[in-house]
């Protein structure tokens, strides 16, 4: 039941406002808004910023947080249209002597889409192993939160969730409801209580509020509208503040290269509907996706060199686990060259990088201590890009390439893997030089007890504990 048609739009809106104006006044604990640019997160900052600003200027005193996550691989045109929203609300805070400020979050970059596909070999995600929404968007909201809750003792955290949106999220509000309070509890955070302002507004409500109530930022809402409609859906990926908040799988406004759906209606949508420069991007995701699955590109143990089988119609099959160093190598090139094709179609626009240097660094230093000591990426970048890639690594390669091919050759003839060489070389290397160097018979040892070494022993010792799992 639409709250508005029965109610009145003037009632819902003076009754919002009314009620966030006394939760703001009702204590000291600073509030923190999740804004992803979507429909109802766009509503919750729109009330608040209007709702504060009808109070006097000596009572608008607590501190009020709006944050927006870049997970690095956001869709070009959906962090361009955040980016100009983050701006605007920022001005308008500063002219307006609103008591607000734009926190733009971001995950660490060594937990990057790119650095944990690219740099250490994860399969892209599915829906068994998403591993990417906890790392991409679920802990630097977290860490945001903790800083502040280590700042002011407790904080308010504003979402803009709605019960009709599915029963599991209604049982999911009123499993952590607060009795006879407005707030809810945080799933992670004892200090930290959720306020969902709009909690009980429909789909319809939130498009009827946004259309007929003026933006306090500046921003036209119609164009908001028309970016749901060039999308030709009306989902989007909420701002994750917490375990319970949806995943993006299915959403408009995810992730440019998200596996977790076969279909990217996402970029379809926005192609059809006359973005043609992403078109290069929807070629490079769907690409990523069918690699996933084929074991070429996948080294046939995990990452840490134990082996696993799992049950097939066809019997018993040895279980992949991260892509190779063959894919990883391609990923990037392609990757490098998707970028390259974008900017080339979206020339009127900043230069648009899809993947960091500060990733592309850490990649090299990663492929570098894992076997790649003709140091490639240097080379796939300059070839690709047309630009020397400038950053240094820290130390000298150990070989040049006429001792690599030396190593080659005699480990081929002396059937001793080149890999496992490698791994023992880099250890011995790592302990050059130090006083100390108790840990490097341990590492080691631990290295030359990997399962992949010792196949076969393994087989018939733990063949009864092999199951259908997961790949690390």
């Amino acid at each position: 039941m639409s709250l508005i048609k029965e109610l009145g739009h003037h009632t819902v809106v003076k009754e919002k406002h009314d009620l966030i104006k006394k939760l703001y006044k009702s204590d000291q604990r600073p509030w923190i808004i999740g804004y992803s640019g979507g429909k109802d997160s766009t509503t919750v900052v729109q009330l608040v910023m209007n709702a504060i600003k009808e109070l006097p200027k000596e009572e608008r005193k607590k501190k009020i947080y709006i944050i927006s996550s870049d997970t690095l691989v956001e869709n070009p045109l959906i962090i361009d249209y955040a980016n100009n929203n983050m701006n605007l609300i920022h001005e308008t805070a500063q002219n307006e002597d609103l008591p607000i400020s734009t926190h733009w979050i971001y995950p660490k970059i060594e937990e990057s889409f790119w650095v944990l596909t690219i740099g250490k070999g994860y399969p892209t995600p599915r829906q068994k192993f998403r591993w990417c929404t906890d790392r991409l968007k679920i802990n630097p909201a977290n860490q945001f939160i903790k800083d502040r809750i280590d700042m002011h003792g407790e904080v308010i955290v504003l979402l803009g969730v709605r019960r009709s949106e599915s029963s599991s999220r209604a049982q999911s509000m009123d499993r952590h409801k607060v009795d006879g309070k407005d707030f809810h509890r945080h799933t992670t955070f004892p200090n930290a209580f959720v306020f969902t302002p709009i909690s009980d507004f429909t789909l319809d409500d939130v498009w009827y509020y946004l259309q007929r109530e003026d933006n306090p930022w500046g921003y036209d809402n119609a164009k908001l509208l028309a970016l749901y409609q060039s999308s030709q859906d009306s989902s989007e990926c909420p701002m994750q503040l917490d375990k319970d908040a949806p995943s993006c799988g299915n959403s408009r406004f995810g992730c440019w290269a998200c596996t977790v759906v076969k279909e990217d209606k996402s970029l379809t949508g926005f192609i059809k509907s006359g973005n043609k420069e992403l078109k290069p991007l929807l070629d490079f995701r769907n690409k990523l996706l069918s690699m996933r699955e084929n074991p070429d590109y996948r080294m046939d143990r995990r990452m840490n060199g134990s082996i696993y089988y799992v049950q097939t119609a066809e019997g018993k099959k040895r279980g992949l686990g991260p892509f190779n160093m063959k894919a990883r190598k391609m990923i990037l090139e392609d990757l490098l060259k998707t970028q390259v094709a974008y900017n080339r179609a979206n020339r009127s626009k900043p230069y648009f990088e899809l993947i960091t240097r500060k990733e592309l660094q850490l990649i090299r230093n990663l492929w570098i201590e894992n076997g790649d000591w003709e140091d490639s990426l240097p080379k796939i970048y300059e070839e690709i890009i047309g630009e020397r890639f400038t950053q240094t690594y820290n130390e000298r390669p150990l070989l040049n390439d006429q001792e690599l091919e030396l190593l080659n050759q005699l480990c081929e003839e002396e059937d001793v893997s080149v890999e496992l060489v490698k791994k023992l070389v880099h250890i011995e290397n790592t302990y050059h030089g130090l006083k100390t160097r108790r840990d490097i018979f341990n590492k080691m040892h631990k290295v030359l007890n990997e399962d992949w070494l010792h196949e076969e022993l393994t087989v018939y010792e733990r063949e009864e504990f092999y199951n259908a799992s997961e790949v690390d």
